[in-house]
């Protein structure tokens, strides 16, 4: 008997080969689309209609799952939340974490599946050596989305299939366009799935009256140096669009809500060395029990640079790069590697 598997579907080149390949290998495919938006100006749904026509030209099932309730209350509630804190969030890690990984898992088990597929650039497989389920980075480098997966775990990566984790871009619009995808010619969509025009400002005052209330721009030793429009219109590291000529590039190093004050500091200032994340997962091992190297990056399309983890407590860890990198940005995620293999991650404080 085939092994059953649930693919997620989004109308994008990406999951169409991975549907096709499945279909390829003897799996049993059901596609599935997320319905997470019902705003009618922000939702995006033209997508599910794509990930339909798709399915149909490959014979397979499709079907759509709304989860957008359990969205709002956590992706959007926590993208409001950070953002009042003066954090600047990741709502893809969120949904992958509670959504994408958490709620489809829900349903992959009631519907008696044996595996959820996504079309992301990753790798999954068994190592026999600890007798864990590890991730690697894709084959094509430049595409790899493994930054996204460090949260996933033991139980869920049993059941996981990274299709596209041995191709590039190039060899995946050939594979659709020989197999006459609809899909083949197909643009990347790279802006958050609930924000229009990616103009988070107009979503966060449409949605919730957000405005950001003006404060002070202070320099690290709390001189006033002039106001701001609202701490939700900077994140750390930033340099353009202050509003206010400083005769030398200033760039933002803090925020802090609770005094509604945004810190700046002269050029290098925005480079930080050590700090702490929290959530933690990793992949490898449970838990990291002594002070341990690897290599980690602070954002997703950056280089991963040498740094010590050091435990703490309640899933924090201390996170000492060797060279100070630029714009740790709390809210966001630092991700760590041991060669190409995934370790683990945690959200920065």
């Amino acid at each position: 008997m085939n092994k059953k598997v649930l693919l997620g579907v989004s109308g994008g080149v990406d999951s169409s080969v991975a549907a096709y390949l499945l279909q390829k290998q003897g799996y049993e495919v059901t596609g599935f689309t997320l319905k997470l938006w019902r705003d009618e100006i922000y939702g995006k749904t033209g997508f599910i209609g794509d990930a339909r026509e798709v399915c149909r030209v490959l014979g397979i099932p499709h079907i759509v799952l709304d989860y957008s309730e359990e969205f709002r209350k956590t992706v959007i509630q926590n993208f409001r939340s950070e953002y009042e804190l003066g954090r600047t969030p990741n709502p893809c890690v969120v949904c992958n974490k509670f959504i994408k990984f958490g709620k489809v898992f829900e349903q992959m088990y009631q519907m008696n599946y044996d595996y959820v597929a996504t079309g992301h650039y990753s790798k999954v497989f068994y190592d026999e050596k600890s007798g864990r389920y590890l991730i690697r980075k894709s084959s094509a480098h430049t595409k790899d989305q493994t930054y996204m997966h460090y949260n996933l775990s033991q139980e869920q990566l049993k059941h996981t299939l990274f299709v596209l984790g041995d191709y590039d871009k190039s060899q995946v619009r050939s594979i659709a366009a020989e197999a006459g995808l609809p899909t083949a010619g197909k643009k990347d969509s790279q802006e958050i799935c609930f924000i229009e025009n990616d103009d988070y400002i107009d979503f966060l005052k449409k949605q919730f009256g957000i405005t950001g209330e003006p404060g002070n721009f202070i320099d690290e030793t709390g001189n006033i140096l002039g106001e701001h429009r609202g701490i939700i219109h900077y994140t750390i590291g930033q340099r353009k669009g202050l509003g206010i000529a400083f005769g030398q590039p200033m760039f933002v190093t803090e925020i802090n809500a609770a005094d509604n004050t945004v810190t700046l500091g002269r050029k290098g200032m925005e480079y930080r060395k050590e700090f702490v994340i929290r959530d933690t997962n990793f992949i490898p091992f449970d838990f990291l029990k002594e002070p341990q190297r690897f290599w980690g990056k602070v954002r997703y399309s950056q280089k991963e640079q040498p740094a010590l983890l050091t435990p703490l407590s309640d899933k924090r860890v201390m996170v000492t790069f060797d060279e100070p990198q630029r714009a740790v940005t709390p809210g966001q995620s630092a991700v760590f590697y041991d060669g190409d293999i995934l370790v683990g991650g945690g959200v920065i404080e």
